[in-house]
């Protein structure tokens, strides 16, 4: 008799587990370790929010909310993306509360993808579009950025759309980006969709960094491209609230009538407590992203420095708090042997790039989501690495 997972669903052979997660425990076993690996804000969700989630709870909003979420945090994450972003969607119907960002983007392949379907997903990018594009029986169209400075461009995205033709079902962005850091201007996501404008072709827009922004303003897909166009964002990142699991899906009402079945049916509802600690942290918390954002660039400052020094060349992040990489010549070029390296000797742990996907060959992502101290700490420990380490 075969066992039982040899009939699970076919599509799971062809995951497997998280090395980012399965590196982040290695790393943790060893003492006095360093780590940059996790992708999370290193500050408390501000004393405001949390007051709110707890008087929630005291009030006894402990039971189901609508499973698109209260209309009290609809209204303040619309608000809130109107007044940032001049992103209009009406709280009524364009707008769902999912459990985390990792939700929305997994209701929102579900809902349009078939079998067959193909998805451009421009690369090194967050695994987990390509690993929910394949559980769907849809096939992942990596397109290489890294010639273009990672960026996707509209030569790029027309070729692999020639290539591909019908197949296509949809685009996915991530800007500010993981691993990157690279965002994009508002000039180039308008020649994206000149592109893709009228085909039968949905754009994810994963705009959950959109707070992390350094040297100008976030824009979006939303401004070229509303119509076809489905928003993802959300408080983990901008309010230091990864924990409560509150993410926000926007779209037009007849694209969100549809998103909302998947979204009812995989998760119901999040909770009702976080949701009023999310409603809190859109209405009142308006400055609490902008302040991270101001340690964060401190941090990348200080540590684009050190790392080009050191021979490192790097993408200089626009946006997010993730430094990409490349590894200098004279040291180990497999960037995965590089990491375990580089955590056994300088106990100090990075994330390999060829976890993003094609382009992250021979790089490293390091997560600056961390004190500033511990970065001086993990720069001199690197310095030593290197000197130690590096072939003439």
């Amino acid at each position: 008799m075969n066992s039982l997972a040899d009939s699970m669903k076919k599509e799971l052979q062809f995951l497997k587990p998280s090395d980012i997660r399965a590196f982040d425990e290695f790393a943790s076993q060893i003492p006095d370790i360093i780590k940059f690996t996790m992708g999370e804000p290193d500050f408390a969700t501000p004393e405001h929010i949390k007051a709110a989630g707890i008087e929630s709870i005291n009030n006894n909003q402990t039971h189901y909310a609508p499973s698109n979420g209260t209309i009290r945090l609809r209204e303040a994450a619309s608000d809130f993306l109107n007044k940032k972003y001049e992103q209009n969607y009406d709280p009524k119907d364009e707008v769902i509360i999912t459990n985390g960002a990792t939700e929305a983007i997994y209701t929102s392949l579900t809902s349009i993808l078939n079998p067959g379907d193909k998805v451009i997903i421009p690369t090194p990018i967050f695994p987990l579009y390509i690993a929910i594009t394949i559980l769907n029986q849809a096939t992942p169209i990596l397109v290489d950025t890294s010639k273009n400075d990672f960026r996707l461009s509209p030569e790029m995205l027309k070729a692999a759309l020639d290539e591909h033709g019908s197949a296509v079902k949809a685009v996915v962005l991530n800007y500010p980006s993981n691993p990157t850091g690279v965002a994009y201007r508002q000039d180039d996501l308008d020649e994206l969709a000149n592109v893709i404008r009228g085909k039968n072709i949905f754009t994810i827009c994963d705009e959950i960094y959109s707070e992390l922004t350094y040297e100008e303003k976030h824009v979006s897909m939303t401004k070229s491209l509303r119509e076809q166009t489905i928003l993802i964002n959300g408080v983990s990142k901008s309010h230091a609230m990864t924990g409560w699991r509150i993410g926000v899906m926007c779209a037009p009402r007849e694209i969100t009538n549809e998103l909302s079945k998947v979204h009812q049916f995989t998760v119901t509802t999040t909770s009702t407590m976080t949701q009023a600690a999310a409603a809190e942290a859109f209405k009142n918390g308006f400055e609490d992203g902008p302040k991270m954002r101001d340690k964060y660039r401190e941090r990348r400052d200080y540590l684009y420095a050190e790392m080009t020094e050191m021979g490192f060349e790097c993408a200089k992040p626009e946006g997010a708090f993730y430094l990409f990489a490349k590894i200098p010549d004279g040291l180990i070029q497999d960037d995965k042997k590089f990491i375990y390296d580089l955590a056994s000797k300088a106990k100090v742990a990075v994330i390999s790039g060829s976890s993003f996907g094609p382009g992250g060959e021979g790089y490293i992502r390091i997560s600056y989501a961390a004190s500033l101290e511990s970065i001086k700490t993990a720069v001199g420990r690197i310095k030593k690495y290197v000197k130690t380490n590096k072939q003439r």
